[in-house]
This record gives C-alpha cells, structure tokens and sequence, in this order.
C-alpha cells in the first residue's frame, strides 16, 4: 500500500509528538560526590552534605556518619559542626551514651570514646519528586575489636522537592544488634539526652515554639507534644527562617520529651532516656523523624496540618 506524502508527514509528527510525551522529567536535584562526602542540591541551591569518611575535630575527635551542613530555603546554614563548647557536636547526628553488651560497656557513641563508624555503602538516588539518601553503617568498639562490630546500621532521608515555602525532610533509622544482650541509652542522669539530635545554630533571634505556643529551655526534659519549631535569623540580613522536627506516631515513647537549648548546645528529640532497652538481633529498631524547612517563623507554616498529614502515613 502507498501512502502520500502529508500523511507520511502526519504520521511522522505524531510519532514525534508520542516520543517527546515519553520523555523522563528531569530531577531538580543534583548530587556532588567526593570519598569523604556527598552533596546535595535542588535547584542549584543547597540542601545538606553527608559526612561519611571520618573528620577530626581541632579537639581531635573523630567523627562521621552525620548531615553537614544544613541550609535553610535561603542558602543560609542552619547547623554547627565542632563547636568550641561541645567539640563532638556535629550537625544533624544520632548518638547514646550508653552502650553495652551484656553489661560491658563499649565506649561513648555521644564523643564517640572507643566508638567509630564504618560507612560500608552511601549514596543519594534523585528522582523528579525526591531524592534518597540511603547509607549502610557498622558502629564498632574498641573494646571488641573493629573485626567485630556491634550494631548495623541503615539509615534512609528522604529529601521531598520544595514546595511554596516548605521543604520536607524524612529520617528513618534501622538499628539491628549483630551481637546478642546489645542495649542503648542515653547519658544516665535525670537529663537522659540520646537519639537524634540536631546542633543548630543558636541566634540571639531563635524562638521556641511547640504545638501548646512558646516554649522555653530548661536545663530538664521538657514534655511539650510530638514536634518543636526552631525559627530564627539565620542569615546576615532580618529574614526569619526555621526548622521543625516531627516525631513519628509509630516512636516507642510518643510523644518524646525534648531537651533544648537557648545557647551552646544542642536539640534532642529524647529516646529511650537514661534507662537502656535492648536493641534486637532478628529485626531492627526503627526511627522515624520529619523535619520541616521553612520560611518565616512558626506561625507562616500550619505545622498542625503538618503533623495529620504525617501521622496518615502511620496511621493508613
């Protein structure tokens, strides 16, 4: 059969037309990696780097396995890596005082004294909606030996792409023991501070602010509901920009208490407290946190409707 010329034409338009539909949507994010880190970007602008290879503080601690920098919707960072008042502290980390294998202690995972982490796998999968930063960690002790580490680690942050004046940002831990009688704490006094935390950089600025209005550091644990706003002047000039954290409802202790700080310290979202619980050898332990970047202080968000929409995805 012979066909004209326009309807060859015609054909070869919508072939085009079929084949331009198909296109995959390219990803806003980028990655920039490098041995000791990997960077991510939307957009061009910043959003964190993962340490992965360790880094010694001027102290001469050695830390890695955490976020840093994180940078606010302007480009400003938000986090502290060694600050002078607590060396060890290092962005957006997760850390127990207490670990121990059948009541021997193996070190502090807090200053990591005769704790180190050994990154096996990390890498940041982009895609149009998000993108995954997926790490794999052994922690090892001193005490038994770095060909035996204690505890596995498979941590995923899940980067949803901005939207209007809010960038989502989800943390799933899965701890698993590879030795038996494993148990974690947090420091063994009435503090009980442990588990994910976030050195944040304190302006003179920053304002506490939980779902029950203002809150106000206190040297103790402070109960205030499943998440806390931390809205501030990040940057050099009179904006105001913020970050909350959202505990999970699905958390062993939900609501978790909280330890804040106004000035040289961290933002502890507490688990389990200075008490230890075991951490299973045939099924991990999970975390699960959200945080919220945005702009303007806690009032320009509806960290309320934030909150349902997270609790729907434990909830379904």
């Amino acid at each position: 059969m012979k066909y004209s010329l326009p309807v060859i034409a015609v054909a070869a338009f919508l072939l085009l037309v079929r084949c331009s539909s198909g296109k995959r949507e390219a990803s806003p994010f980028t990655v920039s990696e490098s041995d000791q880190s990997l960077e991510l970007r939307e957009n061009d602008k910043p959003v964190f780097v993962y340490r992965r290879k360790p880094k010694i503080s001027p102290e001469g601690y050695v830390c890695n396995n955490y976020i840093h920098p994180l940078y606010d919707l302007q480009g400003n960072v938000m986090t502290e890596e060694f600050p002078p008042d607590h060396p060890y502290h290092r962005g957006v980390f997760w850390a127990w005082h207490q670990l121990y294998v059948r009541g021997r202690r193996l070190g502090d995972g807090w200053t990591n004294d005769s704790i180190s982490y050994q990154v096996i796998k990390s890498g940041i999968q982009t895609g149009t909606s998000e993108a995954v930063l997926r790490t794999d960690v052994n922690w090892i002790s001193d005490v038994l030996g770095r060909e035996n580490p204690f505890m596995n680690e498979k941590t995923t942050v899940t980067v949803h792409s901005l939207e209007g004046n809010i960038r989502i940002i989800d943390f799933e831990l899965r701890l698993r023991a590879l030795v038996r009688n494993l148990q974690i704490g947090g420091s063994a006094d009435v503090k009980g501070y442990g588990g994910f935390c976030v050195r944040l950089r304190l302006p003179d600025s920053l304002v506490f602010t939980s779902e029950n209005g203002p809150v106000t550091p206190q040297e103790l644990q402070i109960k205030a509901g499943p998440w806390m706003d931390f809205s501030g002047k990040f940057g050099p000039g009179e904006d105001i920009t913020g970050m909350t954290i959202l505990c999970a409802p699905n958390m062993p202790d939900y609501p978790e208490p909280w330890i804040l700080r106004q000035k040289g310290s961290m933002q502890n979202v507490v688990f389990p407290g200075s008490g230890r619980i075991g951490v299973p050898v045939n099924g991990p332990l999970i975390l699960h946190y959200r945080m919220l970047i945005h702009n303007g202080d806690a009032g320009s968000t509806d960290i309320r409707l934030q909150k349902q929409e997270y609790a729907k995805i434990y909830n379904d």
